[in-house]
């Protein structure tokens, strides 16, 4: 489920490498250097400017936008079978909405 309201999602104690790398190490049963290597290709897919950089990165130190493309990131990590997107690309520019909704368009 991706919400309109990413920081309210986003657990402020975890770096967003954590969380997007959860999913893949729960649901996908990667290892911690598999994991953390998908979660910088995740964020690179998303649009996300230095993904490795930001992995290290805490939901405050996010905007808005780049926020929801880690939800987003998050989301398609565990491979859902269903994914229901309220709004999601709402906070995001005109190129970086366009990149979203092909990632997601490729994905289903």
């Amino acid at each position: 489920m991706l919400f309109q309201q990413p920081h309210a999602s986003l657990d402020p104690t975890a770096t967003v490498g954590a969380q997007v790398a959860e999913p893949l190490r729960r649901h996908r049963r990667l290892g911690r250097a598999a994991a953390a290597g998908r979660v910088v290709d995740l964020l690179r897919e998303t649009g996300i400017p230095e993904p490795r950089l930001r992995a290290g990165s805490y939901a405050h130190q996010l905007s808005g936008g780049m926020a929801q493309r880690v939800m987003i990131a998050a989301a398609l990590s565990a491979d859902p079978d269903l994914l229901i997107a309220d709004e999601p690309t709402t906070a995001l520019d005109v190129t970086i909405q366009r990149q979203i909704l092909r990632l997601l368009a490729r994905e289903r």
